[in-house]
């Protein structure tokens, strides 16, 4: 027999402190000017060999031709269906065979086309996004299946209780003369009106090097992007025109009730919402990402704390603020039982109401901490960095915007928390509720939170 070691232990290491983090700030970018007109934004992050590539060019929905509502995301889907050298199958070919996943979209401020690439294959994937970007032809036959497609949506978002709540919101919030009051894509009717010229001839008027923002980052070592890219766009002469002048949306006043009726529904939709801030708001934009964490970001929020948690009437309700040209909006939004409605109701709307009363020191802590202590995670890979860069650009800012908001998260108190919501949030609602008109109209009315309108679904 072995007799036994005696174990000699090491000395306890001291419990290290844990401090405070350290202010985080948006990757400092490297900003120029193209031959071709556009704006290059480069972002070195180190290890991110997957490069992120963004071409975001100003074209808000404002500048669709009256009737053709909708143009702006036909264009978008129909850019990679043929070029002057590739047809549709022919560019998809080559988008697999070269690794490259290629995208584009609409929103209120302009069109973005996103491609990521391996960073060996830059040249090949630039070849294929000159000849989307600036050399779609929109065959006739795509064309023709991407309005059937769009119109397909239509129909489904009617059917989708929180996308019908959004469309009947956006209609009863906004003037009807406002482009805002209809959906991004358009109507069945305008979409049913639009031919392939239109759609060339939209894409011949906003897609202008001009008007664009080049955003790329990633691991940027031993390539010249700039380089690539200016000879890629060198042919992008398209004279650039004068989008549309920002304005402040055209809303309807006072407070009103829109109950959208889907007979026999077991539980409703709401939708309910304000006027809010931009980006550029006089104070700044700091206060609205944490008041709307600290009132409807989650679980422990103050809404789900009583109707989710306390009542049980909802799976959960979130609520933020949304920037938009020239004025924003405030939404808070979810589903509950349709027997609870006209209760659930009444109750989010005081929770948001007494809001105006302001918030704890331990309230302003816990949302701050939140939104600073995880920017490092949201923002850690190239697309990330990418897309803010942007959706920051459509809106004529800079990403040093985004490292300002942070900074001065971190300034907030209870009272400029306050301040900032009472300008906004001051008890006048719009208030959309899809369900069972049958049992709700009652109920609702007896509310007293405006009249009631009853619309088919």
């Amino acid at each position: 027999m072995t007799g036994k070691k005696n174990d000699v232990k090491a000395p306890a290491a001291p419990r290290p402190v844990v401090g405070q983090a350290p202010p985080w700030a948006f990757p400092v970018p490297h900003i120029q000017e193209l031959s071709c007109g556009a704006r290059l934004v480069t972002y070195s992050v180190p290890g991110q060999h997957v490069l992120s590539l963004r071409v975001a060019v100003e074209a808000p929905l404002a500048a669709e031709p009256r009737g053709r509502e909708g143009v702006g995301t036909l264009m978008a889907r129909t850019l990679d269906e043929g070029s002057r050298r590739y047809d549709a199958e022919q560019t998809a070919e080559m988008l697999e065979r070269r690794g490259v996943a290629l995208g584009a979209g609409v929103g209120e401020r302009g069109l973005v086309l996103d491609l990521d690439v391996a960073r060996g294959n830059l040249a090949g994937a630039l070849e294929l996004l000159t000849e989307v970007l600036i050399h779609p032809v929109f065959p006739e036959q795509q064309v023709r299946r991407h309005i059937r497609s769009r119109l397909a949506d239509i129909e489904q978002d009617r059917a989708h209780p929180g996308q019908r709540a959004a469309i009947a919101f956006a209609d009863a919030y906004y003037h009807r003369s406002d482009r805002l009051s209809l959906p991004t894509g358009g109507t069945a009717e305008s979409v049913h009106q639009l031919t392939r010229e239109d759609i060339a001839a939209y894409h011949q008027a906003v897609v202008c090097p001009g008007n664009a923002t080049v955003v790329v980052a990633g691991d940027l070592t031993g390539v010249d992007v700039a380089g690539l890219i200016d000879d890629a766009l060198s042919g992008w002469s398209t004279p650039s025109r004068v989008a549309a002048a920002p304005s402040t949306p055209t809303r309807l006043g006072g407070s009103r009730v829109v109950l959208v009726d889907r007979p026999g529904s077991v539980q409703s939709e709401l939708y309910v919402g304000c006027a809010g801030p931009d980006r550029t708001v006089a104070g700044g934009w700091a206060p609205y990402p944490v008041l709307g964490h600290l009132i409807g970001g989650g679980p422990q929020a103050r809404i789900d704390a009583v109707l989710r948690e306390d009542k049980g009437y909802t799976y959960g309700i979130r609520c933020g603020f949304r920037p938009r040209r020239g004025e924003g909006l405030f939404i808070a939004s979810g589903s509950v039982r349709t027997e609870v409605t006209a209760e659930s109701v009444d109750l989010l709307l005081g929770i948001l109401e007494e809001a105006r009363e302001g918030f704890t020191t331990a309230e302003v802590v816990s949302g701050v901490d939140y939104l600073c202590h995880t920017a490092p995670g949201r923002f850690a890979t190239a697309d990330a960095v990418a897309d803010e860069a942007s959706a920051r650009a459509l809106e004529g800012l800079t990403t040093e915007h985004t490292t300002q908001v942070l900074r001065d998260t971190r300034e907030l108190t209870p009272e400029r928390l306050r301040h900032a919501y009472q300008t906004y949030v001051d008890g006048t609602w719009t208030s959309v509720i899809v369900g069972d008109a049958e049992a709700l109209a009652g109920p609702l009315a007896a509310l007293g939170r405006g009249s009631v309108t009853v619309i088919d679904s």
